[in-house]
């Protein structure tokens, strides 16, 4: 395996994996390893974890963004929690750790693209995300009203009002009350179902202007 016909096997995708080489040439697969780590030292091909990787942004000719590398990096996951609350507009902040779930083991990766948190939910609760085009790419996120139950699911305690007021929630009225109460009896939870409570309490409370939600 040389560098050429690595170009020509991977230049056009964000990332690859070790079995798709092992597949594409003759070469024995802790030679392909060796050889992969010579190229990472030279800059030429860029480690993201554990037997996955991509061509470093001179050679490689599609965009990667963190956000897209989330969704190849551990699979199947969409991008959801405070990420996708800001992605949304839901909460002030833009948040750099991407967090996403995942209906596999939880995982956590570190590569010069970022933090990468995979939350374990159960298969069942695995639902509510579509494609987005962002940064140039298509990109699997949760809905506005998965991203807050399973903020609120993955996040552990008691959701008081209190404790919604400090995440100073945005835009409540982008939040549809009939999906989030449809999406909220699927998790089975007496805590998610009492959070929906308060949320759908203070949400009304907050178009009345009584309260800022």
């Amino acid at each position: 395996m040389d560098f050429a016909a690595l170009l020509k096997l991977t230049g056009a995708l964000p990332c690859f994996d070790l079995p798709l080489l092992v597949q594409a040439f003759d070469d024995r697969r802790d030679a392909i390893r060796v050889q992969l780590s010579r190229w990472m030292k030279q800059g030429k091909v860029i480690g993201l974890r554990r037997g996955m990787y991509t061509l470093g942004e001179t050679y490689r000719r599609t965009p990667l963004t963190p956000a897209h590398l989330a969704n190849w990096l551990y699979r199947p996951s969409y991008l959801s929690g405070l990420w996708a609350l800001g992605f949304h507009d839901l909460i002030p902040e833009r948040v750099v750790r991407l967090t996403s779930v995942t209906s596999r083991q939880p995982q956590r990766f570190e590569n010069p693209f970022g933090v990468f948190d995979y939350r374990n939910i159960k298969q069942e609760c695995f639902f509510g995300y579509r494609t987005v085009s962002h940064g140039g790419a298509e990109v699997l996120v949760a809905e506005p009203e998965k991203a807050l139950l399973d903020h609120w699911h993955l996040t552990p305690g008691e959701w008081t009002e209190a404790r919604m007021a400090e995440m100073r929630y945005q835009h409540a009225g982008a939040i549809d009350g009939d999906r989030l109460a449809l999406y909220a009896r699927r998790f089975s939870s007496p805590r998610i179902a009492r959070a929906l409570q308060r949320w759908l309490r203070l949400a009304s409370e907050g178009e009345k202007g009584t309260i800022t939600l």
